[in-house]
């Protein structure tokens, strides 16, 4: 059997595209390496609970807002979507300082110039560049902002240092380089969730039980443990994927899911692929990775909170995760906690994040899962307890309260998402050089084509935005179908 599209991984761009392109009529094959499909949307059973694995909040999903339209047409409105605290749906502490970001331009903007009243005009500035952002459609000029930096912009237009690292300090979700980080991305990191932020009352799971059962109703096919090892090329197009269990599946068009570097790695004879072409490919720098504690809290012991807490033991959130590879230290963490899904005013799942440069897993690169050494372990569970203490300075006495936990590190993605160094958010975009770092959907083969984190946003605005950007591609294009 051919088939008209075969997507090679099943994460949340893998399956968005799936959903979008099933939908619109075309015979879909999803491929996925895992037991099950998802990728860092899915979650995963321990002592009869589900823990999410990249999943926390989403933002812009009320009526009328962009992702909302994304989300309807990827039909997940539907599910329990929990919004945020209006008030303050992130709280920002730092060096024992809190501060609230409020929802909607006029309540952020009213709400810090309470703290920064000098600053009233820069935080009206800030709002009018996300707004900005929002409202540009393909094909407007963006170079503006793309070839702008973050942290210049944010550091030119606010002129109190503290105000600074406020408005960046719930940007955990995205990885703050003063040196690279854009201001395009940092703005679309930032922008849906002050129109409104959302989490969801349940796992990860629900969404990707939603795309997957959406997927086959609509004639698709999904099949796990078929890591593909080999795309076969002929006469410059790309005929087959070849898995490693033996199984070959014939296509007209391909998408990867996949990170850009191991995607064209599987290309092992290639008319059309250049050996440049190749190298760049090889020598794209991706983001740092994160450190996650997934706590089981007692029964009856902690308040469930309803917004997300950023907490900085330093005063620059722009360096904090640099520093620590010189003193061991946690200088920042995200801290989200689970919608009680009994109706229970407390919580039984906190998660703690902590950015982690791929220098602090080396020594254990070349270990695999359930094969790490002692050391390893003893290691993760120092780390566990600096994010413990760092957390219990804005929850007190968290600790006790905590029943048991498990602890992720970069390898851990790595090796689940064979993403290189076991990057949180992709290829790293840098302003400086964009031509080089925000990929576009199309690739030198004319069937194939990619989407996901490491193309143009990551996230799962973004994420979805590039899902789009990469299905209009085949259904408003004729792309050669040999």
């Amino acid at each position: 059997m051919k088939y008209d599209v075969i997507i090679i991984g099943s994460g949340f761009g893998g399956l968005a595209c799936a959903h979008i392109l099933s939908k619109a009529g075309k015979n879909v094959l999803v491929l996925e390496r895992q037991a099950q499909p998802g990728g860092c949307i899915q979650s995963y059973p321990r002592q009869e609970m589900m823990f999410d694995t990249g999943l926390h909040y989403v933002g812009g999903l009320a009526e009328g807002q962009p992702i909302n339209e994304l989300f309807s047409e990827l039909g997940l409105m539907h599910l329990p979507w929990h919004r945020l605290d209006p008030e303050g749906f992130d709280r920002v502490t730092i060096c024992g300082e809190t501060y609230s970001l409020a929802e909607g331009y006029d309540a952020f903007v009213d709400t810090l110039s309470a703290a920064f009243p000098e600053e009233r005009e820069g935080l009206r500035q800030y709002v009018e560049m996300l707004r900005k952002i929002q409202e540009l459609k393909t094909g407007d000029n963006l170079e503006p902002l793309h070839e702008a930096g973050a942290y210049d912009w944010l550091t030119t237009t606010i002129h109190n240092p503290r105000l600074v690292n406020i408005l960046s300090g719930n940007a955990i979700k995205m990885e703050l380089r003063r040196e690279t980080l854009p201001l395009f991305t940092f703005a679309h990191g930032q922008n849906s969730y002050i129109q409104s932020s959302w989490r969801l009352k349940g796992d990860g799971n629900m969404i990707v039980r939603s795309l997957t059962d959406d997927i086959t109703s609509h004639g698709g096919t999904i099949v796990c443990r078929a890591e593909v090892d080999e795309l076969i090329e002929k006469d410059g197009h790309i005929q087959a994927a070849r898995c490693r269990n033996g199984e070959t599946y014939e296509g007209c068009l391909f998408i990867s899911d996949v990170h850009p570097t191991l995607t064209f790695s599987w290309i092992h004879k290639s008319l059309v692929l250049k050996n440049i072409f190749r190298r760049r490919m090889s020598m794209l720098e991706n983001t740092f990775g994160m450190f996650t504690a997934s706590l089981v809290i007692r029964k009856d012991t902690l308040p469930y909170f309803n917004h997300n807490k950023f907490v900085y033991s330093r005063p620059d959130v722009w360096t904090f995760y640099d520093e620590r590879d010189a003193t061991g230290d946690i200088g920042g963490l995200m801290i989200s906690c689970r919608v009680p899904e009994d109706g229970s005013s407390y919580t039984r799942q906190i998660d703690l994040m902590t950015p982690m440069p791929w220098s602090q897993c080396r020594q254990w690169e070349d270990t695999r899962l359930f094969r790490r050494s002692h050391a390893y372990k003893t290691w993760k569970e120092q780390v566990y307890d600096r994010c413990l203490a760092l957390a219990e300075t804005v929850i007190p006495d968290l600790g006790r309260a905590v029943e048991t936990h498990y602890t992720s590190t970069p390898l851990t993605y790595r090796d689940y998402t064979l993403t290189p160094c076991g990057s949180a958010y992709g290829v790293r975009k840098d302003y400086h050089n964009l031509m080089i770092t925000m990929l576009s959907p199309r690739t030198p083969i004319p069937n194939l084509l990619l989407t996901g984190q490491n193309l143009i946003l990551h996230g799962l605005e973004g994420v979805a935005m590039t899902a789009r950007y990469t299905c209009d591609a085949i259904l408003q294009t004729n792309i050669n179908k040999k």
